[in-house]
């Protein structure tokens, strides 16, 4: 029945709407765009108060996914975890547009058992073998989160970034690795394939360990899941949304929460 603690933190983490998300799960390329014969880039993965300050656990790389340019899955090189934060690398062999994904989905449950409340955390299959025997009043949430970030090698493209229609994902109108200073930034949620109107969403810069505040952006998506975004400086900046329906796959769940998050990347006029 016991789980690794650093599993559990990281759900519970992915699992927190933002407002109240204390730690938040991020990816962060050496750069995001590259170029010449043999470009390779270096992710950082964590959870972390301070954004994007690894000082609270690594991000789990078993749940790591590169999508190539072709639509292929491509692999990690010299990946390695510590305490804080786990390191990999990127040969960008292709040209085009690489998405770095983090994804992850399971169920967390609370339940009495012989007159105490418990909690529970881990995969669908999971609750299965491993719900005790005599659990009463047993409440499931189905959760479904994606972690992502872009890096394209030279001309960008648009193969890796095709929505596969499960949870919230962007779909970007400008294009993610062409973000500038003082431009406004378009792009569209899609929540199960389909546009996700109504979500809060969050943007905000990275360095908010050397702020007294987070600086928050806050908008909306339209009917047609669309938000856009005038970034005031240029810096590494976090955007989320997150939201909850009854949509749920696991049998027991009575509600789903879904959340997404990406690292963008704002340059200089």
């Amino acid at each position: 029945m016991k789980r690794p603690l650093k599993y559990l933190a990281i759900v519970t983490a992915l699992s927190l709407p933002l407002a109240a998300q204390a730690h938040k799960m991020w990816l962060l390329p050496s750069a995001t765009n590259v170029a010449g014969d043999d470009p390779w880039v270096t992710v950082d993965a964590a959870v972390s108060n301070d954004l994007f300050f690894a000082d609270h656990m690594p991000g789990s790389l078993d749940r790591l996914v590169i999508t190539a340019p072709d639509g292929q899955v491509a692999k990690p090189e010299n990946a390695s975890t510590g305490k804080y934060r786990s390191v990999f690398d990127v040969h960008l062999t292709q040209p085009g547009t690489y998405k770095i994904a983090l994804i992850n989905s399971g169920a967390f449950a609370t339940y009495e058992l012989n007159g105490e409340k418990k909690r529970w955390r881990g995969s669908a299959a999971d609750m299965a073998r491993e719900m005790p025997a005599g659990a009463k009043n047993i409440d499931v949430t189905e959760s479904s989160n994606r972690v992502e970030t872009f890096v394209s090698n030279g001309k960008p493209n648009d193969t890796a970034l095709r929505p596969t229609g499960d949870g919230i994902e962007l779909v970007p109108v400008t294009q993610v690795n062409d973000l500038v200073s003082g431009e406004a930034a378009t792009f569209q949620l899609l929540l199960d394939g389909k546009p996700a109107s109504d979500l809060k969403v969050t943007a905000i810069a990275g360095a908010t360990r050397y702020r007294n505040a987070p600086e928050e952006i806050n908008t909306s998506t339209d009917k047609n899941g669309k938000f856009t975004v005038t970034w005031p400086h240029a810096g590494m900046y976090w955007i989320n949304a997150s939201a909850q329906d009854g949509n749920t796959q696991i049998k027991q769940a009575k509600q789903r929460r879904v959340s997404y998050s990406a690292t963008l990347e704002v340059l200089p006029e």
